[in-house]
């Protein structure tokens, strides 16, 4: 009997640990993503990815329990897995990427997370493996300079308990080598949310990046 009394203690316990939360989500990504909260989609680019120029950002407000791990999908777009857009004519190019992200407690306006430095982002498309593709007449994915690097996306990588531990930190870039616009402007943002992306703006064309909103 004393078993059970402890058990029923230790499940109340954990239910008063958890708050369900108002969290309104300002978010802009150059150019795509799609966002869960504990596992669950909660909000996605309006504007497809198959969009050469997309700079829009994106408001919502869900509820979720608190803590709570975000998990993005950001993508940049690119006309094939060579990397590059306007493929064939005077603009090619390797595209460039970059996001920034603020959750704020829906009701007294409070900043509880955002993207910077701590969280966590792991590269799964990068192309091409040269910059010297974008200089190519007849560029082709997979071949010479023009070849990518694709990582296999787990299946349960938006979930509260994935282990992310051994995925890398985001990258902090200056809105200088981002050049964000449009939606950008919108938004008022917080002083420490800043702009991260992988390593490399240009070649690091999807990511899968995780947050965690505590109280």
């Amino acid at each position: 009997m004393r078993f059970i009394f402890a058990t029923v203690a230790a499940l109340t316990a954990c239910a008063a640990q958890a708050e369900t939360r108002d969290i309104t989500a300002d978010v802009w990504v150059d150019n795509w993503f799609t966002m869960s909260a504990n596992g669950e989609v909660v909000l996605e680019d309006s504007v497809s990815i198959t969009t050469e120029r997309s700079f829009n950002k994106e408001t919502a407000t869900f509820s979720v329990e608190l803590p709570a791990v975000i998990a993005i999908e950001a993508k940049d777009f690119k006309e094939n897995d060579s990397g590059l857009e306007y493929i064939g004519t005077d603009r090619q190019q390797m595209g460039d990427g970059g996001m920034i992200a603020q959750f704020k407690d829906a009701v007294s306006g409070k900043t509880l997370a955002v993207t910077d430095a701590d969280m966590k982002c792991l590269v799964v498309q990068f192309a091409p493996v040269e910059p010297s593709c974008a200089e190519e007449a007849n560029p082709v994915a997979g071949e010479g300079a023009c070849g990518f690097v694709a990582t296999d996306i787990p299946a349960d990588w938006t979930a509260p308990d994935f282990d992310d531990s051994d995925w890398p930190a985001a990258i902090v870039h200056s809105a200088a080598d981002v050049g964000p616009k449009d939606g950008y402007d919108e938004v008022t943002w917080d002083d420490s949310a800043e702009l991260v992306w992988g390593e490399s703006l240009k070649q690091d064309n999807t990511l899968l990046c995780r947050l965690t909103i505590s109280e």
